[in-house]
């Protein structure tokens, strides 16, 4: 009986199918198991733009990023219907010196209370009433006074009637001037023409999306016993305010401009039905 022990059974070693077993004649590895194509790594979906951060004082400023978007040559006109030519044709023939878009017309056309025409109108009136009075009345005054060696009186009617006639003219160019301080509405904007004398004139234009407030005052029993005041809008981002004074019923006015901003702001159509 053999009493030797048995040598230990050797693990079976398997090649492992990444490291090649041999190598060919020209130098390619060779495997014992054919290679599986890894496939790729997945594709992160791209980062949502974020904003830039806050720069800290000691650290250089981030640079921004610009996106540069193309635009049509040609942009598509969007469809202008019948009702809203009608109204636009309509609002040229009636105010041919404004200056509106294909779709716009005009929805309120706001002019100053007469009130304001009572201070140029009375002084032009008595100055005229009491140059005429004293030119009708020229020889009886000098007798009244006692003055003999009066002026000639061809040389004092001319010079009155010369006068009267300046006078007319200035209240007349008051007036004028008065009467072309107007205030439009329509259904894209808000155009306010300001005419400070005779040579001195410029428009404003706001379109009712900038509109921020919209509000009117009125001071006084004169004022409120008329129905009439002041109307005053403010604007966004530059804070600009404009006014315009001596409107008749400012209440309605401003209940139809809020009406008109918010009904644009929320793109419903602008009408002032």
């Amino acid at each position: 009986m053999n009493d030797q022990p048995n040598p230990p059974v050797q693990p079976v070693q398997t090649p492992d199918p990444q490291k090649p077993v041999a190598y060919d004649s020209e130098g390619r590895p060779l495997y014992a198991a054919p290679q599986v194509a890894q496939a790729p790594p997945p594709i992160a979906p791209a980062a949502a733009p974020t904003q830039m951060p806050t720069p800290v004082a000691g650290q250089a400023e981030p640079q921004p990023q610009y996106v540069h978007m193309s635009r049509a040559v040609d942009p598509v006109e969007q469809p202008i219907s019948p009702e809203v030519k009608k109204r636009h044709d309509e609002s040229m023939k009636a105010f041919p010196f404004l200056n509106l878009s294909d779709a716009e017309f005009v929805i309120s056309a706001v002019r100053r209370h007469p009130i304001g025409l009572i201070i140029p109108v009375g002084i032009t009136a008595f100055l005229i009433t009491i140059s005429a009075s004293m030119l009708i009345n020229y020889t009886l005054i000098m007798q009244y006074f006692g003055i003999l060696d009066a002026p000639n009186p061809a040389m004092v009617y001319f010079i009155g009637t010369l006068f009267i006639l300046l006078v007319g003219i200035g209240g007349y160019i008051a007036v004028w001037v008065y009467m072309n301080n107007k205030f439009f509405l329509t259904n894209e904007s808000v155009i306010q023409e300001i005419q400070t004398s005779l040579f001195s004139r410029h428009e404003q234009t706001v379109s009712l999306i900038n509109i921020e407030d919209a509000s009117f005052q009125q001071h006084g029993i004169l004022q409120t016993m008329l129905n009439y005041g002041s109307i005053r809008l403010s604007t966004e981002g530059d804070e600009t305010t404009y006014r315009f004074e001596y409107v008749s019923n400012p209440k309605e006015q401003i209940a139809t401009l809020n009406n008109a901003v918010e009904a644009f702001k929320n793109g419903r159509p602008v009408l002032n039905d």
